[in-house]
């Protein structure tokens, strides 16, 4: 064999298992048919983090706006733009230098499975004792008439310039994410979702407060409707915000328009405008249309009938161990159907996981809880047991901890912020939801003393730094504890 263990797919869910793999001993292959690090390096997560960062300081500042802080704090978004394209573009080369200095071996190119011990790559056949897929997920694009005009997120996230008034088909965590982003920057924007609920996995009363904060922000939200066509429709007007005339054709005769030329400039008929048309007969225009649907399996033509593998949208199947149904083959990351969240964060742990399960130092995988965060503005958080079950079960309670009202958070002059902590009937800490500025941070605190099964005594006991959100948080936590 030429290898011990070939990786097709160079992300998180390859290669930090696959160094401890090399260090034990095994000869590693990494194939890889784009950038290596895959979609969380160089299309998503990154990228997401150095766009969206300004616009969450903006939001911020927007709390001491006539109280300490005067003017409007602008972000330029193609000054932006080119910072991230700085950062990302050498992302690849720096992870490539990175699988050198960890002695594994790469090829680029395609990988496809010929047989279950064989991976071709370009006309190259490599011969390998086991392999394991992390091809990862891919944006879902919906078959419809116009589906060309249609930009996932690896394209808004590397877009000149902001469109004006975008039209997103979902509201999961991209099509949320891009909507608090247009609504920062003064612009516009349709979501239109095909249920009831939007970022339908987070604590509902508080995905409802960002939507209100949206809709005041020029961003409406469509529900129970489907998208059946986009049309490309260079009549469409788009009403720029900037402008001073907000409708050409109804002043091109009108005084202020001959005093002003530059407003129909301003507000020209783009382009590139489109008319998205609903099932309901009601149609939607904008300058922009992205499909925020979710994300599939990235599995076509990696040769998974050669081997009588079957996979769903949620990825291929695997058992305890991230086996597949052939022995030799696992999965790992976003592609392996395990109920588990689809998430960066997984994606290592499953990794590290396997390389322990590879050499035979691993039972079954165990999962600790699992924070997830819609990046938002502000944030909501999630992580173990989910107030909603909190509420319908006997076996727990929910406390609400407004820890925004708090004297010490008045420093970001924000009393918004808020958790539901959800405990058993011994009074252990077994969930939390957050909506805070800082959520993520504070569900990275309740994931530790979830995980770590710290009692409320045990916490009263702690000191923390003060002020912080985390410090007023855990404080408030002892109401729970003496039952205040």
């Amino acid at each position: 064999m030429d290898y011990d263990i070939i990786y097709i797919g160079s992300g998180n869910a390859a290669w930090q298992g696959g160094r401890f793999l090399r260090k034990a001993g095994l000869k590693i292959l990494i194939v890889e048919e784009s950038l290596f690090g895959g979609a969380c390096a160089n299309r998503g997560c990154n990228s997401k983090a150095l766009l969206d960062a300004p616009y969450e300081i903006k939001a911020l500042a927007d709390n001491f706006k006539d109280v300490g802080i005067s003017g409007n704090i602008e972000v330029n978004w193609s000054d932006l733009m080119k910072l991230k394209q700085q950062r990302i573009a050498g992302m690849s080369k720096f992870l490539n230098g990175k699988f050198k200095e960890y002695d594994l071996d790469v090829a680029h190119g395609k990988g496809v499975i010929v047989d279950e011990h064989t991976v071709q790559v370009n006309d190259k056949q490599y011969t390998t004792e086991k392999i394991v897929i992390c091809t990862g997920l891919k944006p879902v694009i919906p078959d419809i008439p116009g589906k060309e005009y249609l930009h996932d997120s690896t394209d808004y996230l590397d877009i000149a310039e902001l469109p004006k008034h975008a039209v997103i088909i979902g509201a999961g965590f991209v099509g949320m994410e891009f909507a608090s982003i247009l609504a920062e920057a003064g612009h516009e924007a349709d979501v239109i979702i095909r249920g009831d609920m939007a970022l339908k996995y987070f604590h509902q009363p508080y995905v409802q407060r960002v939507i209100e904060i949206l809709e005041k922000k020029n961003i409406r939200f469509h529900f129970n409707e489907t998208v059946t066509e986009v049309i490309k429709d260079d009549s469409v007007v788009i009403n720029n915000p900037t402008a001073k005339v907000l409708n050409v054709e109804n002043s091109m005769n009108s005084d202020e328009f001959l005093r002003d030329p530059q407003a129909k400039i301003d507000n020209k008929a783009y382009e590139n405008g489109f008319k998205v048309i609903l099932k309901s007969g009601k149609s939607i225009t904008g300058d922009y249309v992205v499909a925020a649907m979710g994300r599939e399996a990235n599995v076509e033509d990696i040769g998974l009938e050669n081997v009588g593998l079957t996979y769903t949208k949620n990825g291929i199947k695997v058992n305890g161990h991230l086996q597949t149904e052939v022995p030799n083959i696992y999965a790992s990351g976003d592609v392996a159907d395990t109920g588990i969240a689809k998430l960066v964060t997984v994606a290592i742990h499953h990794s590290k996981y396997l390389a322990k399960e590879l050499l035979g130092e691993a039972d079954e995988i165990k999962y600790p809880v699992v924070p997830a965060v819609a990046y938002t503005i502000p944030r909501i958080a999630t992580v173990g047991v989910p107030a909603y079950v909190g509420y319908e079960s006997d076996d727990y309670d929910v406390h609400t901890i407004k820890y925004g009202k708090s004297y010490s958070l008045e420093l970001k002059n924000d009393p918004t912020a808020e958790a539901k902590v959800i405990v058993d009937k011994d009074l252990n800490i077994v969930g939390a939801e957050i909506y805070a500025a800082d959520a993520e941070n504070v569900a990275n605190m309740f994931a530790f003393i979830i995980n770590k099964k710290i009692t409320l005594e045990e916490l009263d006991d702690m000191i923390y730094a003060f002020p912080s959100s985390s410090s007023v948080c855990l404080y408030k936590l002892h109401n729970i504890h003496y039952k205040f």
